[in-house]
């Protein structure tokens, strides 16, 4: 639909299609809360969330040879305009190809099959261990025979057969609960934490789409760049994100994800002052404006992982495994609100670049007095096991 693009409204339908489709990222990241225990949940959402937003930033990159093509397919003809249309399309059918030929779900944990698996392993387990005859058997072969103990052993309730072991293809099929059972939204949602989280959502994609509307205009106006420059720009930025995911991948292994969050929020706001100072009306030759804004964009780019990470591990924990598909939506929708608000406000805004800058050093003072004060509530919840539970474990 991008491809053809005949009219306004099949470009519109397309983003509305679009749109429908990235849905499938709220269950991504529901599949892995899932599968994933609480620990090495920050190490494995930072891995993802590299190779994502290494591909948001990383895209204006292949402009460097799409804007050379120029030829026809049949009626449609391909430009620098059309041709990341299909270019997206063939990415898509060879992502559906590798899904389809390479991806299988794991069963849940409490399915009958699952179930199943473990137990036959412990029962291959426990028959590799155990020997074929033990000590007191050996003796009873090979020492003397005792009557009494014949009598015992011919009684007649040694002689009937014990009942066989229940099947496992016998048990009934079993029903997995309904995860919205006894769900309330106002319940799981309106609480001091989630709330914190969802703002640190909203704020950092609102800024960081914001500047990434400011940078192209501020490219072309004091530095020149085309297609090609803010192409290569584009590809630099996108190596720093994925050392910077990667580093974060690495630093959650020795902090908590609270730690990380404010550590991200704090360089945002350096970034955001020294934009303020730099950027919004550059001062000095073409070397030192060139220097202060890549210093800034830098900066932009090096608290970008810190947050994006830390806010979806600990939102994952602080709302129920259960319904994390459902929970990650709402997480996803609030940040495609802020990827909507965010270039409107910048768009608007940049010959005025103190009014622009200004609303997000606000925005950032904001999430960064909501985590100093709801700090302590940064934790995954405890896990309260009930008396019936553990007397189950000890039976």
């Amino acid at each position: 639909m991008y491809f053809i693009g005949y009219s306004k409204w099949l470009l519109l339908s397309s983003r509305l299609v679009a749109g429908v489709g990235a849905g499938a990222g709220s269950s991504i990241f529901g599949y892995l809360t899932r599968n994933t225990v609480s620990e090495d949940r920050a190490r494995v959402f930072a891995a993802v969330m590299a190779c994502r937003q290494a591909g948001l930033l990383i895209g204006p990159a292949f402009n460097i040879f799409l804007r050379l093509c120029d030829f026809k397919l049949g009626p449609f003809v391909v430009n620098k305009y059309t041709s990341p249309g299909i270019f997206m399309c063939a990415m898509w059918l060879l992502l559906q190809l590798v899904v389809a030929l390479l991806y299988w779900d794991l069963p849940p944990a409490e399915s009958s099959e699952l179930q199943t698996v473990v137990r036959q392993k412990q029962q291959q387990d426990g028959e590799e261990e155990e020997p074929l005859m033990g000590a007191e058997e050996l003796a009873d072969a090979y020492g003397t025979h005792d009557p009494e103990q014949s009598e015992t052993q011919l009684s007649p309730e040694r002689l009937s057969p014990s009942p066989p072991p229940p099947s496992p293809t016998e048990e009934m099929p079993h029903t997995p609960p309904d995860p919205f059972e006894d769900f309330s939204a106002r319940k799981e949602f309106l609480r001091e934490e989630v709330i914190v989280l969802l703002t640190a959502q909203f704020i950092t994609l609102f800024n960081q789409t914001a500047l990434e509307t400011m940078v192209t205009p501020l490219t072309q106006r004091y530095f020149g760049f085309g297609e090609l420059g803010n192409s290569v720009m584009y590809s630099l930025c996108g190596v720093e994100v994925i050392l910077g995911f990667f580093f974060v991948r690495w630093l959650s292994r020795r902090v908590a994800d609270r730690v990380v969050l404010a550590v991200g929020l704090v360089i945002c706001a350096v970034a955001c002052v020294w934009c303020i100072i730099f950027l919004a009306k550059p001062r000095g030759g073409y070397s030192v404006e060139l220097a202060e804004f890549t210093i800034g964009v830098f900066l932009q780019l090096l608290g970008l992982p810190f947050v994006a990470v830390s806010q979806v591990s600990l939102f994952s924990k602080v709302t129920a495994e259960k319904t994390q598909g459902f929970s990650q939506g709402v997480r996803r929708s609030i940040g495609g609100v802020a990827t909507i608000l965010g270039p409107l406000w910048a768009g608007g805004l940049t010959e005025n670049l103190y009014v622009m800058l200004g609303m997000m050093m606000l925005l950032l003072l904001l999430i960064l007095m909501m985590v100093v004060f709801s700090y302590e509530r940064l934790v995954e919840p405890p896990v309260v096991q009930h008396a019936s539970d553990s007397t189950e474990s000890e039976g």
